[in-house]
């Protein structure tokens, strides 16, 4: 094992040597990398899917007939309100109260998408965008309730390795004022 020679203290007294046991300390290094791997993995579980994707450059035309209908999720004091837009044009609105349940909203998730979604091809892996728009006060739960509701809906898609595979309907966003 690893040892540290101090020397001969002199005088006639004999020399000390001390010697530091190696095996706790691998003990140690081996449980710790043990937790920092365990721990890696239930860090990579609990991840939101969300993006913030911001506009383009003002230079770059998009002409209306390739824009695509949003849906713009506006969470209020009092209810939910469902807004598919296309670009600043209002196409329908909803709202649903915010003393509804997490399934009563999920399933209106569902119908706004089932009425007026546009990627259903299971060949297009593109996902309809949803928009996220709430006040700064309302609680993190709350926020992420709505996207569970958000993210309930599925729809079958073909991957490009020919497999089938369920993924949700729409990606969320978050607005920023």
């Amino acid at each position: 094992m690893a040892g540290i020679d101090v020397g001969s203290s002199g005088h006639g007294k004999p020399p000390m040597n001390a010697e530091i046991n190696m095996i706790p300390f691998v003990d140690l290094l081996m449980v710790t990398v043990a937790f920092l791997l365990v721990t890696a993995v239930w860090v990579s579980h609990s991840r939101l899917n969300a993006n913030a994707q911001v506009p383009g450059r003002s230079d770059d035309v998009v002409t209306h007939d390739r824009l695509e209908s949003v849906l713009d999720v506006q969470v209020g004091d009092q209810d939910v309100t469902l807004s598919w837009r296309r670009g600043s044009v209002v196409e329908t609105s909803r709202k649903i109260p915010r003393t509804a349940s997490q399934s009563e909203l999920a399933e209106a998730f569902g119908q706004e998408w089932r009425e007026h979604g546009g990627h259903r091809n299971e060949a297009d892996a593109k996902v309809d965008s949803a928009i996220l728009h709430s006040d700064n006060r309302l609680a993190w739960k709350e926020l992420v309730s709505v996207m569970d509701a958000l993210y309930a809906t599925k729809r079958a898609i073909v991957t490009h390795d020919g497999r089938r595979a369920e993924i949700p309907v729409y990606g969320a966003t978050f607005s920023v004022r």
